[in-house]
């Protein structure tokens, strides 16, 4: 889909937009979504940001997912200039000059491969606020990025909230490991520790994730990881997120922490990598606790992933 079309789609006389899951943690599922919600959310957004009518906005992520409509829709509620690229690894690629982009928005790929090019980091430095979702930030991109002159923020969200309902600030002295839930939402916990976002205004009811949450005493929270990821082995609870960020910094190759049914154990964690499975081994054995070492390393051709470049945890489950 393209921007015209949507534009045409989102001022016909329906009031409803279609849009579907990214497909992270299952198949991806349609949805139909009100146009007042999407409105709503746009107004977070602009507000949290401080952004203003005549402000520039740069689009290039597919307008085929949630995250590319509402850039859109943030462009027509608060009046942004928008400016459209092709949704690439590399959106900077070519220079919009002499515009000064004070929005944007990109998956952490897109990030870290403007990073590599000395004249697409110059034009990300001068981004006035960058948001980043759709997967996750490791600790090398995070110490890149909190150099940075501008804001560049992080978001926590899904397409069932309409892209966001917090932020934490990734560059300068106010950087956080902590999410800063927008105005007119409010969370608490499951039982098993999950979240669970009240936000009226994007969401009908309640909205329940299976994403471990830990709050702060000021209402900030962070994510421990999935509860759909927690692997129980032996008696022992291990978040598959958790391990594979102490692993990012040491592994060369793509890899993904998956698990596998075990007679002994009930389950048990096994690494999948594209690189030599003897080296992950020894990387393993030298950074991980006992308990969370994988059991088995399997090396394939490509780690599985969404068409939002998301780990596709479930396809990876079936090549264990």
């Amino acid at each position: 889909m393209g921007v015209e079309e949507f534009l045409a789609e989102w001022h016909d006389d329906g009031s409803t937009v279609l849009v579907h899951t990214s497909g992270s943690t299952g198949e991806p599922k349609p949805m139909w979504v009100e146009k007042r919600r999407m409105e709503a959310s746009a107004r977070m957004t602009c507000d949290f940001l401080g952004l203003r009518e005549g402000d520039t906005a740069l689009l290039c992520l597919p307008v085929d997912y949630i995250a590319g409509k509402m850039m859109v829709v943030r462009s027509v509620v608060r009046g942004l200039r928008l400016f459209t690229v092709p949704p690439t690894g590399h959106p900077l690629a070519n220079s919009l000059s002499p515009v000064t982009i004070d929005f944007a928005a990109m998956v952490p790929m897109q990030v870290w491969n403007s990073l590599q090019v000395p004249e697409e980091r110059e034009r990300l430095m001068a981004i006035r606020h960058l948001i980043i979702g759709g997967g996750a930030i490791d600790d090398a991109l995070a110490a890149e990025l909190r150099t940075f002159p501008n804001a560049v923020w992080s978001t926590y969200g899904m397409t069932e909230a309409l892209s966001h309902i917090a932020m934490r600030r990734l560059s300068g002295d106010d950087a956080s490991e902590w999410y800063t839930p927008m105005e007119g939402v409010t969370l608490s916990l499951t039982v098993d520790g999950c979240l669970v976002i009240d936000a009226p205004a994007v969401h009908d009811g309640q909205l329940m994730t299976n994403d471990i949450a830990e709050f702060a005493d000021d209402g900030r929270f962070k994510i421990m990881g999935r509860l759909d990821n927690v692997i129980c082995s032996g008696g022992i609870k291990i978040q598959a997120e958790e391990v594979e960020r102490q692993l990012r910094a040491h592994m060369r190759e793509p890899f993904i922490i998956s698990k596998r049914r075990d007679e002994k154990f009930g389950e048990i964690v096994v690494l999948l990598t594209e690189g030599d499975t003897a080296d992950a081994e020894t990387i393993c054995h030298r950074v991980l606790p006992k308990f969370w070492q994988p059991r088995d390393y399997i090396h394939i051709e490509h780690i599985p992933l969404t068409a939002t470049g998301k780990p596709a945890r479930k396809e990876a489950e079936k090549l264990t």
